[in-house]
C-alpha cells in the first residue's frame, strides 16, 4: 500500500513465492548454527495453502511476513513464522503472532501453541517475553525444538 500500512490477510497463489522468498531470506542466518536448513526454508506452502492455513502480512503489494497456523486439538497450532528481513524491527513478527492469537479465540480456543529450534536462541528470548511458556524440549523430525503455549482469554 502506498501508504505503508500493512494488511493481513490469507495468502494466495501469488503470494507463494513472495513467501519462500520470506522463508528464505529470514531463515538463512540460522543454517550454520543448525547445521542444514531449518524445517521453515524447506515447508511445504502449497499444502498450507491449499489447506487454508497461510496468511501474509503484505506491505506495498509484497510478502512483509507469514505464519502458518491450524488448529490442533484444544489450541492453535503456528507451525511457521517469519517476517522478512527487510521488513524486521516494525513490529510485524507481533502482529502476525496477534493475528493468530485472535484467529485461535474466533474459533473458541483457548491456547496457541508453537516451537522453535533449540538454536534460535532469539526466539527462546522472544516467547516468553510474548506470553509464551515453555512446556518441553525434544528432538523432532531430526531437529532440536524448544515447544511453547500461551493461554488466551478474550480481550474485554
Amino acid at each position: 500500500m502506498a501508504d505503508g500500512k500493512m494488511i493481513m490477510r490469507k495468502a494466495a497463489a501469488g503470494d507463494l513465492d513472495g513467501i519462500r522468498a520470506c522463508a528464505a531470506a529470514s531463515y538463512a542466518m540460522y543454517i550454520p548454527r543448525i547445521g542444514r536448513k531449518p524445517a521453515p526454508m524447506v515447508a511445504d506452502f502449497d499444502t498450507h495453502l491449499a489447506r487454508g492455513e497461510l496468511f501474509v502480512a503484505e506491505s506495498g503489494g509484497a510478502v512483509a511476513g507469514y505464519v502458518v497456523q491450524y488448529r490442533r486439538g484444544d489450541h492453535l497450532h503456528v507451525e511457521n513464522v517469519a517476517v522478512d528481513p527487510v521488513y524486521q524491527g516494525r513490529g510485524i513478527g507481533r502482529s502476525l503472532l496477534d493475528f493468530a492469537e485472535q484467529a485461535a479465540l474466533a474459533q473458541g480456543l483457548s491456547a496457541i501453541e508453537l516451537y522453535t529450534n533449540a538454536k534460535m536462541t532469539e526466539n527462546l528470548a522472544l516467547y516468553p517475553r510474548l506470553g509464551y511458556e515453555e512446556t518441553a524440549r525434544g528432538t523432532e523430525d531430526g531437529f532440536d525444538r524448544v515447544f511453547f503455549r500461551k493461554a488466551l482469554r478474550a480481550k474485554p
